[in-house]
C-alpha cells in the first residue's frame, strides 16, 4: 500500500486535499482524522504538520508527501522534489530597516531572524556572509522593533506587512517556493508512485487548459491551427457542409477569450469551450 503524507493544517492543507480529490483519491471527511485508507486505490494518507512531512518521507517511513519547497529545504531531510503542484506559491526574502543594508554582503556581523534557520544559514554560507541566525516561530518582522534582530528573512507576498513594520526588502529572493510532491532521495519510483504522479499531472493540465471546438472553412484551416496548435496537434474532422471542417484543440484557459476573438475574426463559427476535469497527456 502506498503511504502518502498530506498537510493537516495551514495554507497547503485545503489545496492539497482538493488536488488529491480531483485525482480520484478518497480524502478525510473529519478534519480530526490523522489517517485515511483509500482501499480502492491501495493508498493510505497520513495528515501531518507540513514542517514534519519531509522528515517522515526522508526517513522512508512514508513513500511520498506534499509539502512546501521552503519546508523541504529547511528540514535538511534526505528527500527530494519530484513534482511541482502549482499552489502555495511564495517568495522568500530578506528585509531590514532603511539604511541598514544595501545587499546581503552588508549582513556580516548582524543578526538575522527567521522561521527557516537551516535554509537561511545555508544561503548566507553560500554567499560567504557570516551572521547570527536566530530562529523564531511566526511574526518575525516584529523582531527588529523589539531589538532581537537587525534583519529578517521571511515569506513576502505583497510586502505590506513588512512596510507596516518599517522594513524594506533587501537583495534578491532567497527562494521561490510552492507546494511540491517529494520522495526519499535516491528511492525508486515504483508503479504506485508513478500512478500518483500521472494522476496529479493530469489534474494540473486539466486546470490549465480548456477544450475548444469550432468550425472553420477549409481554406482558413492552416491559419486557424496556428492560433490553436493544441497540446500536440488539433483534431480536424470534415463537416457535412462542403468546404468546412470542425476543429478541436486544447487551449490555455488564460488565453481562451483572446483565442476565441482571433478565431472569430478569421471566420470561425460555433466556437465553444469545455472544461477538462481529468486527462492523461
Amino acid at each position: 500500500m502506498l503511504r502518502v503524507a498530506v498537510p493537516n493544517k495551514g495554507s497547503l492543507a485545503e489545496p492539497a486535499a482538493d488536488i488529491l480529490g480531483e485525482a480520484g483519491y478518497r480524502q478525510r471527511r473529519d478534519h480530526d482524522d490523522l489517517a485515511v485508507t483509500d482501499a480502492e486505490n491501495d493508498v493510505e494518507f497520513f495528515f501531518l504538520r507540513p514542517r514534519d512531512i519531509a522528515v517522515y518521507v526522508g526517513s522512508g517511513r512514508l513513500d511520498v508527501g506534499i509539502t512546501g519547497r521552503d519546508l523541504l529545504l529547511d528540514s535538511g531531510a534526505p528527500a527530494e522534489e519530484i513534482l511541482e503542484l502549482g499552489f502555495g506559491t511564495s517568495t522568500f526574502r530578506f528585509a531590514a530597516r532603511p539604511g541598514i543594508a544595501a545587499s546581503e554582503q552588508d549582513f556580516a556581523g548582524k543578526r538575522v531572524a527567521t522561521s527557516y534557520p537551516v535554509l537561511v544559514a545555508k544561503h548566507l554560507t553560500e554567499l560567504g556572509v557570516q551572521t547570527e541566525v536566530i530562529r523564531l516561530d511566526g511574526a518575525v518582522e516584529v523582531s527588529v522593533r523589539l531589538g532581537v534582530a537587525d534583519i529578517v528573512a521571511d515569506v513576502v507576498e505583497t510586502g505590506s506587512t513588512l512596510r507596516q513594520a518599517g522594513l524594506e526588502v533587501v537583495g534578491d529572493p532567497i527562494l521561490h517556493s510552492e507546494a511540491i510532491l517529494i520522495h526519499r532521495s535516491g528511492a525508486d519510483r515504483d508503479q504506485r508512485v508513478e500512478q500518483l504522479v500521472r494522476r496529479l499531472q493530469g489534474v494540473l493540465v486539466a486546470r490549465r487548459y480548456v477544450l475548444m471546438d469550432y468550425d472553420i472553412r477549409t481554406a482558413k484551416l492552416d491559419a486557424a491551427c496556428r492560433i490553436t496548435p493544441g497540446f500536440e496537434s488539433p483534431t480536424v474532422s470534415p463537416l457535412q457542409t462542403e468546404g468546412w471542417v470542425a476543429v478541436r484543440a486544447m487551449v490555455p484557459s488564460a488565453d481562451a477569450q483572446r483565442v476565441m476573438d482571433e478565431l472569430w475574426e478569421l471566420g470561425a463559427r460555433a466556437i465553444l469551450t469545455t472544461d477538462i476535469h481529468a486527462c492523461r497527456i
